[in-house]
């Protein structure tokens, strides 16, 4: 049986090792909040503004999609109610928009280049696929652009910071709202 002394060394050493586990879980907890901060800005995943829409840019299985999350219309309009209505295919056409992939093509590995091509994205005022490439742009701005043999069309989407409110609701804000 240990004595008082070899207990108390035990409970110390003890002490000690909990001590520095939880000091090492921090560092864990810090390093993982600094590589999302890192990826959230060397990264297209996220949400974006563009013409009409708020596109939220993510992994969907093997490859990187762009779901349209949210459509902005006059005021008394459900977004819901808002219909790929020039959708080529006409049995798509009374989908709506919201919740629609954009991309078609583009691989998740690519998802930390600052550029990416190889890809198709949806054009919804068209209702057609183009050949499309994106590029990260110093601002912070991704420049999406489609292409029809050759000739090529494009626009800035803006990076939003989307927040979660507690009755479910979204709250979005530009991320570099310096250049506006």
């Amino acid at each position: 049986m240990p004595s008082q002394c070899e207990r108390f060394k035990q409970s110390n050493i003890a002490k000690r090792v909990s001590q520095a586990m939880n000091k090492i879980s921090e560092a864990l907890i810090l390093m993982c909040i600094s590589f999302n901060a890192y990826a959230e800005e060397n990264t297209i995943e996220g949400f974006w503004a563009s013409s009409g829409v708020i596109i939220e840019v993510k992994v969907c299985h093997e490859l990187i999609c762009a779901e349209i999350v949210h459509v902005f219309t006059e005021d008394g309009i459900d977004p819901l109610t808002v219909l790929d209505e020039n959708n080529r295919e006409e049995e798509l056409r009374d989908r709506p928009l919201i919740g629609i992939n954009m991309f078609d093509g583009f691989r998740k590995e690519q998802l930390l280049r600052n550029s990416l091509d190889g890809g198709k994205i949806y054009d919804p005022r068209r209702g057609r696929f183009y050949d499309a490439e994106l590029s990260r742009l110093e601002s912070g701005n991704l420049l999406v652009e489609g292409c029809l043999l050759f000739i090529c069309d494009g626009e800035e989407w803006l990076p939003l910071d989307v927040t979660v409110n507690p009755d479910g609701s979204r709250n979005a804000t530009l991320r570099n709202n310096a250049d506006m």
